[in-house]
């Protein structure tokens, strides 16, 4: 209108820069607007739709754990359907879930479960064993959470077991931004061991087989997004991809002749639809525990599997139950043992609660034994006790001579040894302070003691924990895939000790020739490098085996953050380097 009348008035020119001006102006004023509008110009879009499959049975030892952390994953809940399936369970698994879902479930989008109430399988010999009927209902089951996925429209499916601990809430954001069609976070077991979710190779036949690459990828030596044969127990796939509707967990893949397995079937399904798999490991992603079957199958990692370290497990945060499942605590007992005993330093309260905690949920009864403090020794009591340094020790990588928190060690250990004989023990385990118990700990551990009974049952000692020094040297013993004939090893970390391995550690009145107590321990089953420091102990004839793999592992390794040794980081008894530290400090290169 003004501009209709501003011409009526003008010329054609004048019309015509007066327009010209109008536009600037309202030009100026819309980018003036643009400029204070703190909104985003951006439509902002839903994030897809997940739907998260999980099949539960016989988890109540971890439910607690794994439940917490699917509920603490930053995905918005409303974007989630929750498809849980449960049967054949023996143990208190659908109280559990029940009660949490009575909590969360109005804050996801859907929740479709349902529990079957039979508890166990005709063929099965126990609720660990993987009998042809149970595979035939895992598969039923998953191919089931896959149909569904595809009624639903879910834009991806996530496909996670139970028995893992997913502690990073980034984890299904971070898999889609991966863009494939199915990728699985890369997670780990334990520190020191070599079990993932993944199968860096497999035979044509369908079995497992090791890359070359599959312990630096574990290790997080190499990191990426790596294609892969196989990845199991939590794994993403991308509903939109096209080729995905041609995966299938049952039926088999045409002319599939492999293993009767469901991980397995499901990888040749995969391949067939032209399709691969890829495991991330980018970041620490979370745990999943190592099933039992798997334990009596690492004889072949054996030169690897002490060596790998994987740093982000000893620095990770102590995993929190879910506040919604109530947990009663097992009722503690100390096993098959006389006694327990925990060493720790009175001035390490931290590590005395750490450990107190772990023990509790083990339902391991403990006495805690004040360990001796090198801070607090003296000469006067040292010579009351006959303490003296052993002629010619020297350590063998510093070349310098016993501290005072080594014979605070010794000491710690020695009366143990004492007081397993005073009271007449005939069994008893031994632990520091400073260890990570394995998965199942209390299951393979009793397994373990029972083929110590029927293989060597003259056996005086037990390695549960240790550092080996002489790999090449160390042989299983025969018929067992879970007991070495150890060599000379360090550390003291946990070991179980006969009534008549004590007597024979005490029958050498060690603490007239005191050497730090993990290199005295090897010299008794005469396993020691240094022929000089045997021979002034005989017989040196301790009956010693080890568990291999280990039940236990040290909460730090040296150099790392937070590492400190009571024992090494302390004064020496002597203010000068012994005469042979020189020719002893060289022989740590041959170990």
């Amino acid at each position: 209108m003004l501009l209709e009348m501003a011409g009526n008035q003008l010329t054609c020119r004048q019309t015509i820069l007066f327009y010209l001006m109008f536009c600037l102006a309202v030009s100026s004023s819309a980018k003036e607007a643009d400029e204070n509008d703190d909104t985003d110009d951006e439509p902002e879009y839903n994030q897809p739709t997940v739907m998260i499959a999980i099949l539960v049975r016989n988890k109540e030892h971890v439910l607690p754990w794994f439940l917490e952390y699917l509920d603490k994953l930053k995905y918005p809940k409303k974007r989630i359907t929750l498809w849980i399936r449960s049967d054949h369970n023996k143990d208190d698994s659908v109280r559990m879930l029940k009660q949490w879902l009575a909590a969360v479930k109005d804050q996801y989008h859907s929740v479709d479960v349902q529990y079957q109430y039979d508890q166990e399988y005709a063929d099965e010999r126990g609720p660990c064993d993987w009998s042809n009927e149970r595979f035939t209902n895992v598969m039923k089951l998953r191919q089931a959470a896959l149909d569904n996925a595809r009624k639903i429209w879910a834009d991806y499916l996530f496909m996670i077991d139970a028995d893992v601990v997913l502690e990073n809430p980034q984890t299904l954001t971070l898999l889609m931004n991966e863009e494939r069609a199915i990728v699985a976070p890369m997670l780990n077991a334990s520190v020191g061991d070599t079990y993932s979710n993944f199968w860096g190779g497999m035979t044509d036949g369908g079995y497992y087989s090791r890359s070359d690459d599959y312990f630096d990828m574990v290790g997080r030596k190499l990191t990426g997004c790596f294609k892969v044969p196989m990845v199991h127990s939590a794994f993403l796939i991308n509903m939109h991809h096209l080729l995905t509707e041609k995966i299938a967990y049952n039926p088999a893949p045409e002319n599939y002749n492999g293993p009767y397995d469901d991980i397995i079937i499901f990888a040749y399904s995969v391949k067939a639809a032209g399709l691969s798999m890829y495991v991330l490991n980018t970041e620490y992603f979370g745990k999943v525990m190592i099933p039992l079957d798997y334990y009596n199958t690492l004889r072949d990692e054996s030169d690897h599997f002490t060596f790998i370290k994987l740093e982000t497990m000893v620095k990770r945060p102590p995993l929190r139950r879910s506040p919604y499942i109530d947990v009663e605590d097992p009722v503690a007992d100390k096993m098959m043992f006389d006694e327990i005993y925990m060493i720790n330093l009175v001035r390490r309260p931290e590590r005395r609660q750490r450990m107190m905690e772990a023990l509790k949920e083990l339902g391991i009864q403990v006495t805690i034994f004040d360990a001796v403090d090198g801070r607090q020794l003296n000469n006067t009591y040292l010579d009351k006790l006959g303490v003296e340094m052993m002629d010619g020790y020297a350590d063998p990588y510093a070349g310098r001579s016993l501290t005072m928190g080594e014979i605070g060690c010794f000491l710690s250990h020695f009366f143990i040894w004492k007081e397993i004989l005073d009271k007449g023990y005939k069994s008893t385990l031994v632990l520091e302070d400073d260890v990570r118990f394995e998965p199942y700990f209390r299951t393979k551990l009793m397994r373990l003691l029972q083929e110590v009974e029927d293989r060597i049952p003259d056996w005086d000692l037990l390695y549960l924990g240790r550092k080996r020094l002489k790999i090449s040297e160390e042989s299983y013993v025969e018929g067992s895939e879970t007991l070495v004939w150890p060599s000379y090893s360090y550390w003291t970390l946990s070991y179980i000790l006969s009534n008549r391995g004590a007597k024979k550690l005490l029958q050498q009145e060690p603490l007239s020739k005191m050497i730090p107590v993990d290199e005295y321990l090897p010299i008794m089953f005469d396993k020691h490098p240094e022929g000089k420091w045997k021979e002034q102990f005989s017989p040196r004839d301790i009956v010693g085996l080890s568990a291999y793999p280990f039940l236990v592992y040290p909460t730090h390794y040296t150099g790392e953050q937070s590492y400190f040794s009571d024992t090494e980081d302390s004064v020496t008894i002597l203010g000068e380097v012994n005469s042979e530290a020189v020719n002893l400090h060289n022989k740590k290169d041959e170990l």
